[in-house]
Order: C-alpha cells, then structure tokens, then sequence
C-alpha cells in the first residue's frame, strides 16, 4: 500500500489533538472493510454523525457541546444501505443509531411485558402497542447485520473525531471513486489545545470563567487534497440566516474543491434543504402527499447524491 501523502494539518494533528489508543485499530478495520466490499462490486459510504464534545479539562468534567443528536446521519444510513452501500458510521457515543433510532423516544421497559404463559412466567416479550413496526426494523436491521454491510465507529471528543475521520479517509482512499465521504457531523469550530488545558475541575469559585479557544483546523482541505483525493465528497452547511446560506456553500465548494454541499437552514432542515454542486444547485423539498406517507427528506438528499455518485464514478473511469 502506498504511503499516505501528509499536510500541514497532519502536524497540528498529532501536537494539539490526543489520537485515541485504538485509531490504529480501527483503521484496519475499515480498511478490509472497504476492500471487502469495493472488491463485491458495491460502493462504501463513510457517514459521520452526532455533534462533538470538546473538553475544558484534562480530567473531563465540564465540555462545550451542540445540539446535534445524529438524526440525520442514522436516516441516512438507512437510506444508503437501501441503496446497495455499505456503510462506515462514524457516530458520537449515544447519538441517534440505524435502525434504533425509530425507538429513540420510548422508555425500554414500557415496551416490555412478561409472557402470559404458565410454562415460561418470566419470559419476556416485546409489546407491539408500544413498538408497532419492531418486527420489521428488526429483520431489516439483522439482514444488513448478517451481510455485513454496516461498520460503527465511534467516537466522544472532538481529538477522537479528526483522528479517526483522518484514518478513515486513509483506509477509504484505497477504493478510489468508490468511496463517498457524507460528512454529516455538527464539528465543533473551536477548542481549547491540551497544552492549554487546566488538569482538573475549573473551581467556581475562583470567579466568573473565561475561556480563549482557537479555531479547529479544517479538516476537509487535507481530507480532500491529501488523505482521499480519488473520493466524492459532501459536506453539509448549516446557519440560522437563510439570507447567508447559499453564499457560503459556493464558498465551501470554491475553497475546498469537493464535490457537493448540503446547504440547511436550522428552522426547515427537515423539509427542505439544498444540494449544492459546482455546476448546479437543487432543491430537496417533502411535499404534503410526502408527509402524508412519512417520507423523510434524508430519502431525497441520498436518491439525489448517489446518482452524482454514479456520474463521478464514469467521469473517473473515463
């Protein structure tokens, strides 16, 4: 295997950011995934999902989050894997999951009940009043399982996230134009350096806190030029300024030189977002006969991306 080319972010990396003890690991584990399934015929999705945690002590007890609870992410992955992918999902610890998360909001033990039956008093059964659509998801969920489409991956600090989205860039470059990089994760845009960071708990009662933070380094601009450069490439843009929205997805896609931009607004994210190429841009609308039949949007966005897949792919090829 070739040696992976090196930026200057590679450097920053490996001084401010701790690479977690398995990245090693991991990196292997995708890397025969991706092999295993390029080699099939299929082409290999790696998602990232869920926000980023990011310390403001050596011994963790307080951090800066976000909102992101992986939604998005774990509907896409679905919809992928319904469209022939296998799936690499790079997922916050306890963030919403494949399948799993159609149960997210119910109480695991409300939707348990002892079997009715004499000969088995403590057996347990699922109650389908609370969960109607388990069987279903389940099967679906043990077929994808059983022929070993979907990899997790997961991390909890923004330090676990760039390292193990860097090897995972690294095990993906080997498939060429195969791979997609659906980079759906909310990344924190700064952090404090460990270098910088006190040992243990911030005392309230040393006053009111002050923090200064440097901005985390874009990591798109490596992943794209150096560790994946074969790869067909999303990034997803969020603000709260429609007026701004559009703007800087051209601008992402001018800097960065990747493929696509999913551009949302936080307000209509779930009905409506735009996908943003160099030479197009098109809107993905849920109408009212979709809400009607519970499409969800992350339907359209894949439906959309992976036909620009299959066009990058022949462009390659070519």
């Amino acid at each position: 295997m070739s040696q992976p080319r090196t930026s200057s972010i590679d450097g920053k990396l490996a001084e401010e950011f701790t690479a977690p003890s398995h990245v090693d690991e991991v990196r292997e584990k995708m890397l025969a995934f991706a092999r295993f399934h390029a080699e099939a015929g299929r082409r290999v999705v790696l998602i990232t999902s869920g926000g980023t945690k990011v310390p403001l002590e050596s011994r963790t007890v307080r951090f800066l989050d976000n909102f992101s609870s992986g939604r998005r992410g774990a509907q896409s992955a679905e919809c992928f894997l319904d469209s022939g992918y296998a799936v690499v999902f790079l997922h916050r610890h306890r963030s919403l999951y494949p399948y799993a998360r159609m149960f997210s909001s119910v109480n695991v033990l409300d939707a348990l009940q002892f079997s009715d039956g004499d000969r088995e008093p403590d057996r347990v059964v699922v109650n389908t009043q609370v969960l109607p659509d388990v069987a279903r998801v389940l099967k679906k969920y043990r077929q994808v399982t059983a022929s070993k489409l979907l990899l997790p991956v997961e991390f909890s600090t923004l330090s676990e996230y760039l390292h193990l989205l860097k090897a995972s860039a690294q095990a993906l470059d080997t498939i060429g134009s195969k791979a997609m990089f659906y980079l759906a994760a909310a990344v924190s845009d700064f952090y404090i350096p460990a270098s910088d960071m006190p040992e243990h708990k911030i005392q309230s009662s040393n006053g009111p806190l002050q923090l200064s933070m440097k901005m985390v380094p874009k990591i798109l601009s490596p992943l794209v030029k150096d560790w994946a450069p074969r790869a067909f490439v999303i990034s997803f843009k969020l603000e709260t300024d429609t007026a701004i929205l559009l703007d800087k997805a051209r601008k992402a896609l001018e800097t960065y030189r990747h493929q696509a931009v999913v551009a949302n607004a936080l307000d209509s994210r779930r009905g409506h977002v735009v996908v943003v190429t160099p030479s197009s841009q098109h809107e993905v609308v849920l109408s009212q006969e979709d809400l009607e039949n519970r499409v969800e949007i992350e339907e359209k966005i894949v439906a959309n991306l992976t036909a620009a897949h299959e066009s990058f792919i022949k462009q390659q090829a070519g």
